[in-house]
Formats: C-alpha cells, sequence, structure tokens
C-alpha cells in the first residue's frame, strides 16, 4: 500500500495542503499574542498587558523577554503578513522533523516517504491544533531537534540553550546530553541559556526580573490546569481526582513511574544507539512531568509512529497512536467538559481525558520490554551512531 502511494506522495501532499488551507480556522489566536504583546517589552510592561478579546480569559504572554525581543521583526508586518509566514514556516518545520526523523531511522534518500508522512501528520490534532493557534510549537520542536542530534557538541548545546531561552520545556533535552555522555554539549546548554538570560535584561531588566523572580512556575497563569487540552500527568489526575493536584503525592507517585520508565527506556535506546528514540523518549517524560502539556505540545508524537512503524514494525502500537492523534478526541473532549476551570467531571470522560499520558507510559514501558529482544544490536532500520548522528 505505502510503495504505491510513494509513487503520487508529492500529490498527496498538494491535495493535502490545499485540504488544509479550505479547512483551515486561521484565528491563530496564540500567534496574535505574540504578534500583538511582543513590542511591550520595550517599555517593560510585557507582563503588564493582556489580550482582553479572548472569550475565556485574558491571555497573557507567557515567555521569557529573549522571546518577545526575537517577535519584534514579526510585529512588524502587517497581520495578514505574520500570519502567512508563521503558516509557511510552520508547515516546512514540519517537513523537516519527518525528513530527519526517517533519515534517523536509515532511510535518507526517501524524499517522497518524507512528503507522504508529512502529508498524513498534517492531520494530527497536535499539528492541527498548533496551525490553528499559530503557536510556536513547530518551530520549537525542529530547532531543538536539530539541536540535539548535531554533531558538534557547542552547536547542540547552544542550541538547546537558545530553545530553551524561548521557552522552557526545551530544557528537559539537557536529560539527553547526560544520558549519552555528551558533558560539553550539557554545559554548552547551560551557557547558552545564560545567555538568552542576560540578553533578555538587556532588553528589559524590569520584565526580566518579574519573569524569573515572581511568574516563573506559575502554571494558573498559562491557563487552566485541570482542562482536557492539559493532557500532561498533573492535568489527567486533576481531572480522575476532582481537584488540581499540584505537586502533592499522587503526582509524585506518577512521576517516579515515569521517571523509572524513562530510565529503561532511555538506557537501552542510548546501549542499541537509536537516537531517535532516545530523544523522543527524553521529549516524552518532559511532556509528562511538564505542569501543563497542551494536546498541540504533542508534537514528539511524528518521529515517535515514524519509530514504531520503521524500527521496531509495531504497527499495532503505531496504528493505536495514528486513530488518538487522527480522530481528534481532545477536541471532542473539550467541547463535552463543563468548563475549562471546571476540574470535576464524570469518570467517563476523567477517563478519556488520559488520553496521550496514559500511551506514553504504555509506549515506554512497552519499550523496556521489548529491548530485549533487540539487547546488543539495536534495529536493523535504525541508524547506529558513535554519538548523536554523527553524520547528519
Amino acid at each position: 500500500m505505502e510503495q504505491r502511494l510513494l509513487k503520487f506522495a508529492p500529490w498527496v501532499l498538494c491535495l493535502s495542503l490545499a485540504a488544509y488551507v479550505a479547512t483551515a480556522k486561521w484565528g491563530m489566536i496564540d500567534l496574535k499574542v505574540y504578534w500583538t504583546l511582543a513590542p511591550n517589552v520595550r517599555s517593560d510592561q510585557l507582563y503588564s498587558i493582556d489580550m482582553p478579546f479572548t472569550a475565556d480569559f485574558p491571555l497573557p504572554f507567557t515567555y521569557p523577554p529573549f522571546a518577545a525581543a526575537l517577535f519584534l521583526p514579526l510585529s512588524a508586518l502587517p497581520w495578514t503578513a505574520a500570519r502567512v509566514v508563521w503558516q509557511v514556516l510552520s508547515l516546512v518545520c514540519l517537513w523537516w522533523l519527518v525528513r530527519t526523523s526517517l533519515k534517523l531511522l536509515d532511510r535518507p534518500h526517501d524524499e517522497r516517504r518524507a512528503l507522504l508522512w508529512t502529508a498524513i501528520a498534517l492531520w494530527f490534532e497536535p499539528v492541527r491544533k498548533t496551525l490553528d493557534f499559530g503557536q510556536i510549537n513547530l518551530v520549537l520542536v525542529a530547532g531543538t531537534f536539530a539541536a540535539v542530534v548535531a554533531a558538534r557538541q557547542s552547536v547542540a548545546g547552544l542550541g538547546v540553550g537558545v530553545a530553551a531561552g524561548l521557552k522552557l520545556t526545551p530544557a528537559i533535552s539537557g536529560l539527553y546530553f547526560l544520558a549519552t555522555r555528551r558533558w560539553k554539549a550539557a554545559l554548552w546548554s547551560v551557557a547558552g541559556f545564560l545567555i538568552t538570560v542576560a540578553l533578555g535584561f538587556g532588553v528589559s531588566a524590569g520584565d526580566s526580573r518579574r519573569y524569573w523572580f515572581e511568574l516563573l512556575g506559575a502554571a494558573d497563569r498559562v491557563g487552566p490546569v485541570g482542562s482536557v487540552i492539559n493532557q500532561s500527568l498533573r492535568g489527567a489526575l486533576s481531572r480522575s481526582l476532582g481537584h488540581d493536584v499540584e505537586m502533592s503525592w499522587p503526582w509524585l507517585l506518577a512521576v517516579a513511574v515515569s521517571a523509572v520508565l524513562t530510565g529503561f527506556a532511555l538506557r537501552n535506546a542510548v546501549r542499541a544507539g537509536d537516537t531517535l528514540f532516545a530523544v523522543v523518549v527524553v521529549q516524552l517524560f518532559g511532556l509528562l512531568v511538564s505542569p501543563i502539556s497542551w494536546s498541540h505540545h504533542w508534537l514528539w508524537v511524528i518521529p515517535l509512529v515514524l519509530w514504531l512503524v520503521y524500527a521496531r514494525r509495531n504497527l499495532v502500537l503505531a496504528g493505536v497512536w495514528a486513530v488518538a492523534v487522527l480522530s481528534d478526541l481532545i477536541t471532542v473532549l473539550i467541547d463535552l467538559q463543563p468548563s475549562i476551570w471546571e476540574i470535576p467531571r464524570p469518570w467517563p470522560l476523567a477517563a478519556l481525558g488520559w488520553l496521550y499520558p496514559a500511551l506514553a507510559l504504555v509506549t515506554l514501558a512497552w519499550s523496556c520490554r521489548s529491548a530485549r529482544s533487540h539487547s546488543g544490536n539495536g534495529s536493523a532500520n535504525v541508524r547506529q551512531t558513535s554519538g548523536p548522528a554523527a553524520s547528519l
């Protein structure tokens, strides 16, 4: 089936893009926040002025001042031009993420397969919501991925550090450097991050002080922790128990289980030289333990599905993930929840609200077990490297 589709891959991608353009909402509310509020960093009011016109709650700027400074050129464009530029950039990053994942799976010359999977991934729920909201996710994931698999340790570390300076979540990538003993990359990532903090203070000392010493860690400022669109362990546990669990014992227990599964899966991936899955394991752990992991943050499902299909030939688990992200169940659950602020809900909705974190935990557990049959030689379809993607 796939071989026949590969012949028409460019046309499939064109049809997929045409269908997306015809059905896209183009509201891009998050891009509107970046575009509108970023200039406030010039007057030390980046975190004092919100977007007031949203239906649910005023949207604040939630990233460090360094990110606001990088958005200033985009803010200089007319709104329509900014939307087009951002969508094109995001779509290019989607294709690059697919192409690089396939390259790590030792399929470096199959450009048609990259086009075909880009056409499919365009309809994954995390991708659609990222594009509809105008979120930074695709750009950030592509940049983080490029940095992590870079052969030069300084490039890898600085790339991750700068990505973390834009939005804190890529900082989890440092765990990959530690697991692969890329000590210099880990140190360079710290240096890169501190450089972004310093640049942020240079742009706006007042906003920087407020962000790093007052607002950092205030998850409720970002949005409703209990809403089903928050697919982190904290969100899923809160919906199940009927209140925000914060950092109480249920959350600590869930994090401990996730950490153990992640440790075994990451160890096995590193021993097998499986760069792609090692990166994905670390990112899944970050998504699980973060206070807020909106469903559109789960873009790492794309390389995960490719790994399941081509490296482990587990079409069942890959199919379950594909159904989860293609069915758009999260959107259905959003419509069914009482409100974004009300945490208690009927148990069927609470159970279905575990969709992404439950699948992530199952995937990590399965990978630990399946590694026994691949121990010592990795997978025939996974590129073996002495360092992360050394030949990329």
